[in-house]
C-alpha cells in the first residue's frame, strides 16, 4: 500500500474517531453546551443535529420526573435553537421535540413558548438571515398544535390571525410552511377551532386560486381537505370550492392534481355525507332503530344528480357552475391536465362513499360514467377521444374492479352488457338514416369500447363465476358482444 493511500485511511479513522466522540458527548437529555462551544463552527451544526435525534428517540421513553426536574431548561434551550438558522431536517426534529416534550411532561411553560413563536413570526424583517428563524417558529407551531390538540387552548386565535396576515407578504417557501402549519392546526383542534376554520378556508381557497407556486397550492389544497369535514357545507361553498380546485389544477405537476383531486373527490362526497350516515347507520342498527333516528339524519347538500353534473361539467368543459351556469376555464378544449385531475377526483369520490354505496347506486354511477365518453365534448379530436377512453377506462377499473366483491362485480358486469345492447339498439341501421346514424355512431363507439373494456376485466376478475352470466338466456351476454363487431 502506498504512503498516500496510508495517510488517507489514517485521516478517514481519525475524522470518524472525532464523528463518534460528538456523537458520544451529544448523547444527553439537555444540550452540552460546554462541549458545543468547544466545538468549531462548521461541527456545531452536526452536533445539534445529533442531540435533536437523540431527543427525540429518547424523550417518549424518558420517565416523567427525570423531564420534571431538567424541563425548563430544556425548553429554554430548544426555543434558543430557533435563531441557530437551522436546515430544514433539524427544524423537523426540533419541532418534534418540543411538542412530545409538553405532551410527556408538564405545560406551564407551553403558551410561553407560543407566544415566543407568534413574536418571531411577527418580526418584520425579510431578511435571507432571517428566513430560517422565521421558517423553525412556523414548523415548531405545527408540530404543537398536531400534537397537543385542545390543550393549546385559545392560543389557535391569535396564532391563526399571525400566520393567515404573513401570507400577503411572504415569499412561497414561508407561504409552504404557513399553509402546512394551518393544516395541522385544524388537525388538532378540530371543531373547537370555531371560527378560525372559516379564516383557513378562505386563505386556502385564496391561495388555490391565485398562488402561482405549486407546492403551496398542493399545501393549500391538503388544508383544506382537513377543514372540510368540520365545516357545514352551503350550496355556494360547494360551487366556489370546487372552481377552486379547478382553477389550481392548471398548469399543475402530479403531486399537485392529487392534491386537488382529494380534495374534489372528497368535497363530492362530503355533499352527500347523508347517503353515508344512513348506509353505515342501516348496518350497524336495527330496522326500528333507523327509524328512530331518521330525525337526527344528516341531509344531502345537494342531489346526487348535481353532485355528478358537476363532476360532468368540469370533465367535459373544464367545470361548470351547477348553481349559475357559467364556465370557469374559457376555451375550445380542456385542458388535459384538469381533465386527468377530475378523473382521479371521481375515483376519489367514490372510495368516500364506500363499496355499499357503489352497489346501491351501480345504474345511476356506471350510465353517468359511460355518457361522460360519449359526449361529443369528451372526443373533439381523436387524440382527446383516446385521452378520454383511457380517463374512464381508468374511473371503472378503480372503483368496480378493486371496490366490489364478487357478487357486486358480477352484477356490475350484467349492467354493462344491459347497457351495450341498449347502446346498440339505438343505433338506426336504415340506409335512409345513414347520415344522422353515423354521426351517432362517432361517439356511441367510445362508450362501447369502454364498456366493453371493462366488461372483459370484470370477466376474468371473476374466473369460472362468469359462468353464470355467460347461461344467463335473459341476458344474452355472448350475442350482445357480437352484435358490436
Amino acid at each position: 500500500m502506498s504512503t498516500t493511500v496510508k495517510s488517507s485511511v489514517k485521516c478517514q479513522l481519525v475524522l470518524s474517531r472525532k464523528d463518534c466522540r460528538i456523537m458520544e458527548v451529544s448523547h444527553t437529555l439537555t444540550l452540552n453546551e460546554t462541549a458545543l462551544q468547544q466545538l468549531p463552527d462548521d461541527k456545531k451544526p452536526h452536533f445539534i443535529f445529533e442531540w435533536l435525534r437523540f431527543l427525540d428517540k429518547v424523550l417518549v421513553a424518558a420517565h416523567k420526573s427525570d423531564i420534571k426536574s431538567c424541563q425548563q431548561k430544556l425548553v429554554a434551550q430548544l426555543v434558543n435553537l430557533l435563531r441557530e438558522s437551522l436546515g430544514a431536517p433539524a427544524r423537523k426534529l426540533l419541532a418534534r421535540c418540543l411538542a412530545t416534550l409538553f405532551s410527556v411532561g408538564d405545560t406551564f411553560l407551553l403558551f410561553d413558548t407560543v407566544n415566543k413563536c407568534n413574536d418571531i413570526i411577527k418580526v418584520k424583517d425579510d431578511s435571507p438571515s432571517y428566513l430560517p428563524t422565521r421558517l423553525a417558529a412556523i414548523c415548531c407551531l405545527g408540530s404543537m398544535y398536531e400534537k397537543l390538540g385542545r390543550m393549546m387552548g385559545r392560543s389557535y386565535e391569535e396564532t391563526v390571525a399571525t400566520l393567515v396576515r404573513s401570507l400577503k407578504s411572504s415569499e412561497s417557501q414561508t407561504r409552504l410552511e404557513i399553509m402546512i402549519t394551518l393544516e395541522k392546526i385544524c388537525v388538532g383542534m378540530g371543531t373547537a377551532a370555531g371560527t378560525a376554520l372559516r379564516e383557513v378556508s378562505r386563505a386556502a381557497r385564496t391561495a388555490l386560486l391565485g398562488e402561482r407556486a405549486a407546492p403551496v397550492r398542493a399545501a393549500a389544497a391538503h388544508a383544506l381537505r382537513r377543514v372540510l369535514p368540520l365545516l357545514r357545507l352551503a350550496p355556494a361553498d360547494l360551487d366556489a370550492i370546487a372552481a377552486a380546485c379547478l382553477r389550481a389544477a392548471h398548469p399543475s405537476d402530479y403531486a399537485l392534481r392529487c392534491a386537488v383531486a382529494d380534495l374534489l373527490g372528497a368535497l363530492i362526497a362530503a355533499t352527500q355525507a347523508g347517503d353515508v350516515t344512513n348506509t353505515n347507520t342501516k348496518m350497524k342498527m336495527g330496522i326500528q332503530s333507523v327509524q328512530q333516528s331518521k330525525k337526527d339524519s344528516q341531509k344531502n347538500v345537494v342531489s346526487l344528480d348535481e353532485a355528478l353534473n358537476l363532476l360532468m361539467g368540469a370533465f367535459l368543459r373544464g367545470g361548470t357552475s351547477f348553481l349559475k351556469g357559467d364556465i370557469i376555464k374559457s376555451g375550445s378544449g380542456v385542458n388535459r391536465e384538469v381533465r386527468v385531475c377530475v378523473t382521479h377526483a371521481y375515483v376519489i369520490f367514490v372510495q368516500n362513499m364506500g363499496g355499499v354505496w357503489l352497489e346501491r347506486n351501480m345504474t345511476t354511477f356506471l350510465t353517468h360514467v359511460l355518457d361522460l365518453v360519449a359526449n361529443p365534448k369528451a372526443a373533439s379530436s381523436h387524440v382527446d377521444a383516446v385521452y378520454s377512453r383511457k380517463c374512464i377506462n381508468y374511473i371503472l377499473r378503480n372503483t368496480l374492479g378493486k371496490m366490489l366483491g364478487e357478487k357486486a362485480q358480477a352484477s356490475a358486469c350484467r349492467e354493462i352488457i344491459q347497457i351495450v345492447a341498449k347502446q346498440m339498439n339505438s343505433i338506426d341501421f336504415n340506409p335512409e338514416n345513414a347520415k344522422d346514424c353515423n354521426q351517432e355512431t362517432l361517439f356511441s363507439q367510445h362508450l362501447l369500447v369502454c364498456a366493453l373494456t371493462e366488461a372483459g376485466e370484470l370477466a376474468l376478475q371473476l374466473g369460472t363465476s362468469v359462468h353464470n352470466l355467460v347461461t344467463d338466456t335473459s341476458l344474452n351476454m355472448i350475442d350482445t358482444i357480437f352484435t358490436v363487431s
